[in-house]
């Protein structure tokens, strides 16, 4: 039987003095404080309806068609009731699911989220609410399936992998989709709205003139897309590095997107010593379109490496012109169960930075094609790049971030941290910052095992941090108060 609550524990204990003395470790993040931890199990279901299982494409790995996973991808608050709308990814087995079986549904849910301050961890508390159905503009369900795509035509095309979301000031929200990369507009009930123009060069080359690009699900015999070879494309998105987050300015004026990693034409990649595609570019762009008028720019935002499948998974507005973003490696010392087996990696970099668009002198790219890959590089392009100069607003490798039992948000915490999402003030005027896992959908498929998703909220005193955070004015619930209070007494 589906359960509506789900209920978030993580075991604590009280701090000894060994945590205290490894806590200082690490000088503080100034103004930010661990608000609050927890989990949701992997093995947990949605309230889709939907039965039976999806399968891989070999047919010998299933699970649950309702897994209530991967919401961590994307998540945003809906300015009312603690009700916030989340997104999974395209499903499990990445989109190369089982000829002939059911394919992944594109869906979100709406969840009631509470962090209690003070509170023993886990004292993060979130309930599920509704799961409802992403459908075009025929009625159509969007599907995870990488092979749902017309060559001729992309608005034929079903494939879908939402990696943000973020809701306008009409109580519709957007959506940014790794597989385009597209941009769509839905309402709460998930019927596409409008499709918003991305600039071509995002695109892969089969929707350029002329060109004979390849957009499959398709891999080669170690795993590697086929999109990434050079015979087939050499313009627009790395293949699973699309637009990876999604925000929009307070105003409700400016979608402001962000690639996970750089674009071929930026010299993304080069042929390692087998002839495969190997990221070396750390120059990555973020995209603003203006909802009026229709008008583009682009930034350059550097990584601060591009091995150890390094890339930006989240971008969030703190107001009309500074953002958050979110970098990570695929490192953790809990690694998600695969074939073969990974090991346990200590992880370098799992850190949220900000960024201002207003900095003076900073480059708009948009009309620039080939940018180089290194950061030292840029100041010798012609002409010359002015990159975004990020700072450091929370490295969750902190050592001042204990969880308990001795341990440290470092030792639990996830290789695919994804969301970030702000959440109603605190009664001193501190902001709550919640930052969220995607589990991959990984429901213990392979050893029985479910990866659950993990939920930190952090508490933000803005003066002391430098965040001048501006709420978004959003309008009424997009979640009825009435229809809320029904399941909460339940």
């Amino acid at each position: 039987m589906r359960q509506r609550w789900l209920y978030l524990f993580v075991v604590c204990i009280l701090l000894g003095p060994s945590v205290l003395f490894m806590s200082a470790a690490d000088p503080a993040d100034p103004g930010i404080t661990l608000l609050g931890q927890g989990t949701i199990p992997g093995n947990a279901l949605d309230l889709s309806g939907l039965e039976g299982d999806i399968c891989n494409y070999t047919g010998d790995l299933c699970q649950p068609r309702a897994t209530f996973g991967g919401f961590g991808s994307a998540l945003t608050y809906t300015g009312h009731d603690d009700v916030y709308l989340a997104v999974p990814d395209r499903g499990p087995f990445d989109g190369r699911t089982e000829p002939g079986s059911p394919t992944y549904l594109d869906r979100f849910h709406f969840l009631q989220i509470t962090v209690k301050k003070g509170g023993k961890f886990p004292n993060i508390t979130t309930n599920l609410l509704d799961t409802r159905f992403f459908k075009n503009e025929k009625g159509q369900n969007f599907t995870g399936s990488a092979f749902a795509f017309s060559n001729t035509n992309p608005l034929d095309t079903l494939r879908l992998d939402p990696e943000g979301v973020t809701i306008g000031p009409d109580g519709t929200f957007f959506i940014s989709d790794e597989y385009g990369p597209y941009i769509f507009n839905f309402d709460r009930q998930g019927h596409l709205r409008r499709r918003v123009p991305v600039p071509a060069k995002f695109a892969l080359d089969l929707f350029h003139a002329g060109a004979t690009g390849h957009q499959s699900g398709e891999i080669d015999s170690g795993g590697n897309s086929l999109e990434l070879y050079p015979d087939f494309n050499h313009l627009g998105r790395q293949a699973n590095r699309g637009m990876e987050g999604l925000t929009i300015t307070p105003d409700g004026r400016t979608l402001v997107g962000m690639m996970q990693n750089a674009l071929l034409q930026d010299n993304a990649l080069i042929l390692d010593a087998n002839g495969l595609p190997s990221r070396q570019s750390v120059n990555n762009r973020i995209l603003t379109i203006d909802l009026v008028t229709g008008e583009t720019h682009e930034y350059i935002y550097t990584l601060d490496a591009s091995n150890q499948g390094r890339g930006t998974n989240e971008i969030l507005a703190i107001n009309n012109h500074e953002f958050l973003v979110l970098e990570r490696d695929n490192r953790t010392l809990v690694p998600t169960p695969v074939i073969p087996p990974p090991t346990a990696q200590n992880p370098n970099l799992k850190s949220i930075f900000k960024v201002d668009l207003n900095e003076a002198g900073v480059t708009d790219v948009k009309d620039i094609v080939g940018i180089p890959a290194s950061k030292a590089a840029l100041a010798s392009a012609t002409p010359p790049i002015v990159p975004l100069t990020k700072t450091v607003a929370i490295n969750l490798l902190n050592s001042n971030y204990v969880v308990g039992n001795g341990k440290t948000v470092k030792d639990v915490i996830a290789e695919k941290i994804e969301g970030l999402a702000w959440g109603p003030d605190l009664p001193n005027g501190h902001h709550v910052l919640y930052v969220i896992s995607d589990n991959d959908l990984y429901s213990g498929y392979l050893d029985g095992k479910p990866l659950p998703t993990q939920i930190y909220a952090f508490e933000i005193d803005g003066a002391a941090a430098g965040i001048d955070y501006q709420p978004a004015t959003l309008p009424g619930p997009m979640f009825p108060p009435g229809q809320l209070k029904k399941i909460l007494t339940r």
